[in-house]
């Protein structure tokens, strides 16, 4: 068994050093089970240090030169040759007791997809409540958080990949079809609860509640087309980190 581990990697140079040295870290956990894994740092166009980085903790690094997750997540999918794909964002930190979930999912031979909770690096109630109620939607729909995500590399190809016409949410996307192969198949997807991922609330430091509340306002209003364009999904492309 190989887990190619697939991080999408736009100017991150800040927080991609402690990202890469948790993965790294966690990946004792497939080498314990007796798998190979690899490390693939897709540099998604960054003008900073990024590629520079990721090679320095050993990762295999591929350029896509279009800003789009989710065509930066497919670029690294096509370099990668493990019979399993694992996607972590690069402001996510996994730890060995993730990994080892991971492990026993999969060898469990009943899923072929799946995700994790999250938890953020910050505290207080509206960020509990939000955090909560996002956990809840994704365990109970079944749809994976974009941060963390592993899929079995043959299905991932079968369904298409994450689409290239959305900026942001593609993993929802993804994750519609793979419910639908799942249920053909008989298989599951499973969302790991035990061990959240921790991931960055840097959003929260780097934008006004003011202009958190009129996105979401609008995406709602909108029916989700600000994630149909980079200007749209300004929280993700605007170059702020």
């Amino acid at each position: 068994m190989k887990i190619s581990i697939v991080v999408p990697a736009f100017n991150e140079e800040r927080l991609l050093p402690q990202s890469l040295a948790a993965i790294n870290a966690a990946s004792a956990a497939f080498a314990a089970a007796g798998w190979a894994s690899e490390l693939i740092v897709c540099d998604n166009n960054s003008t900073d240090r990024t590629a520079e980085i990721a090679a320095a903790a050993g990762a295999i690094v591929v350029f896509e030169p279009i800003n789009q997750i989710g065509r930066a997540r497919n670029t690294g999918a096509a370099r990668a040759i493990g019979d399993w794909l694992l996607f972590i964002d690069a402001d996510s930190f996994p730890t060995h007791e993730l990994f080892a979930d991971v492990v026993t999912v999969i060898s469990s031979g009943t899923c072929v997809a799946g995700g994790s909770t999250v938890r953020v690096d910050l505290e207080g109630f509206a960020y509990a409540a939000g955090i909560g109620w996002w956990n809840f939607v994704s365990r109970t729909l079944k749809w994976a958080a974009g941060s963390f995500i592993f899929c079995e590399t043959a299905v991932f190809r079968e369904v298409g990949g994450f689409t290239e016409r959305l900026y942001a949410a593609e993993e929802i996307d993804l994750f519609r079809r793979l419910k639908r192969l799942a249920r053909k198949r008989h298989r599951s997807i499973v969302i790991l609860h035990r061990h959240p991922l921790l991931t960055s609330a840097r959003k929260a430091h780097l934008y006004t509640i003011r202009e958190l509340l009129r996105f979401w306002t609008r995406t709602v209003l909108s029916g989700g087309r600000t994630f149909r364009n980079r200007e749209g999904a300004f929280l993700w492309y605007d170059g702020r980190r």
